[in-house]
Order: structure tokens, then sequence, then C-alpha cells
């Protein structure tokens, strides 16, 4: 497709040689770049990718293709499937995977969507199964926000008041005591004021 360019320039432009070959070549160019954005943004969806773009998604996702037996339709339809069989990464899914991983009740997953903080409140005394809870959040939490971890204990903690009183018989008066012969106070029982 030529005169891409020349049609921008005055008319008596268009009469030199120069600048039709100009043009030609310089369209050429122009019908390259054009074609190669073209190419960019169909690499952006699965079902328009290029055979590079479809080998990329499938390096990224560990998939060993045979393109000597897989068809290039077949292949795109697979990583489509791929992204498609994946639960959504909601705040509800992340809460029910720590559910089913640690126990109902035991983790309590919060959002601060003004500060980007995804906030996990846990009671897990197991430092595997924390490893796992950290994987688990580290995969489905988005990349732009940060992951807080609050540490609760479940245990009870009760308190009882009581005020006792003992006795005290001090066996020696100071520097007559012998020493070992009996013990320096004898205490007597206890006895519960209150």
């Amino acid at each position: 497709m030529a005169n891409r360019v020349v049609k921008h320039l005055p008319e008596f432009y268009r009469d030199i040689q120069d600048f039709r070959e100009l043009d030609v070549t310089v369209s050429e160019e122009l019908n390259n770049i054009d074609s190669a954005i073209n190419q960019l943004l169909d690499n952006r969806f699965v079902m328009t990718s290029s055979v590079e773009a479809i080998e990329r998604r499938e390096k990224i996702r560990r998939i060993n293709a045979d393109p000597n037996v897989e068809s290039l339709e077949f292949r795109r339809l697979r990583i489509l499937n791929r992204n498609q069989t994946k639960p959504p990464f909601t705040i509800r899914y992340l809460q029910q995977q720590l559910d089913r991983l640690v126990g109902v009740g035991m983790t309590i997953v919060t959002v601060n969507s003004q500060q980007f903080i995804i906030s996990v409140m846990t009671n897990i005394e197991n430092a595997l199964l924390f490893r796992e809870v950290h994987y688990t959040i580290n995969i489905v939490k988005p990349a732009n926000m940060l992951y807080q971890q609050s540490t609760s204990l479940g245990e009870k903690i009760g308190f009882k008041e009581s005020i006792s009183r003992k006795s005290v018989t001090w066996n020696y008066k100071l520097g007559s005591w012998k020493v070992g012969e009996k013990p320096f106070a004898t205490l007597g029982s206890e006895v519960v004021i209150k």
C-alpha cells in the first residue's frame, strides 16, 4: 500500500522519482509496523495469539505441548481452559480455602481496600500448617495488596483471688544458732483469710 507518505507532502514532490521510491520503502516499513502492532494486540488474547505467544503461555503454565500431534486451536483451547478452571480469587474463596486447610473459625480474613492490605488472623500452633497458610495466601492475594499476619491465641486465662497467711516460728536468735541442728525457721499451717 504505497502513497502513505507522499500524500502528506506538497503536490510538487509527487513527481520526483526519489520521493516516490522513498514513499514505497517507507510505506512498506509502516505496513510492517502496523502488522506488528496488530499482532501484539492479538497476542494479548489467547484465541488470536500467534504460535510464539502460545508457546510462551505454555512455558509459563509448564505445559509440555507436542506441536506435531496437537493443533494450534487445541493448544489455544487448553490454555483458555486452564485459565477458566481456576476459581475466582475473592476474599470469600480465600476464607473457604483457609477454613478447609486449618479448620472453621481458626482464621479470619479482612481487607482494608483503602490501604490495599489483607489481614489474616490465625490461631495456629503447627509450623508446617502455618507455612502452608502463608503459601496459600501469597498465591491467592492480588499482587497489589500486602499480606499482614496477625496471630491470636484461643486459650482462656482465669484469675482467682485469695489471701492466706502462715505463721513463722524462728528457731534461733541472732548469733546463737548451730548450723544444721534445726531449721532456721519453722512455717506454720496456711490459714485462708479471704
